[in-house]
């Protein structure tokens, strides 16, 4: 079940998470030490930030190798989910700390990670379904 389409969405999402340690998802100038800088904020700026973001990247790619459990592989796609979550509340909580900004063009990769583990989602369930019908032929 490698060849799967569910593994490609997986393989980009956790790919895109693990982009987002190097590349910013927002840059703007930020006050310290009374003075203005120009910071980039990306998931290797921050303890937390960097934590969830490789969990993040780790919860796909692992998926990717339970094919034969498919259950465990949607917890695993639902649970990445709700990490991304959490990164997202941290990245929102890291921005406040600048004074003026804006988003980066990465920020499109980090974006499009829940909709790529939402088609995995779709992928493994269309999965799940096909086998038990065939079962049921038996």
């Amino acid at each position: 079940m490698l060849q799967r389409i569910q593994t490609v969405w997986l393989l980009l999402a956790g790919v895109f998470a693990f982009l987002t340690i190097k590349f910013p998802i927002y840059t703007g100038t930020k006050l310290t030490n009374n003075v203005n800088e120009f910071t980039p904020l990306s998931a290797g700026s921050n303890l937390l930030l960097l934590i969830s973001t490789v969990a993040l990247g780790l919860l796909p790619i692992i998926s990717i190798f339970l094919y034969k459990n498919r259950s465990l592989q949607i917890k695993l796609t639902l649970a990445a989910l709700g990490v991304y979550i959490i990164c997202c509340f941290f990245y929102f909580n890291a921005i406040k700390n600048f004074t003026e900004g804006a988003t980066s063009f990465w920020s499109v990769f980090y974006f499009m990670i829940p909709l790529l583990l939402l088609f995995a989602i779709r992928g493994i369930y269309r999965d799940q379904k096909l086998v038990k019908s065939i079962d049921r032929l038996r």
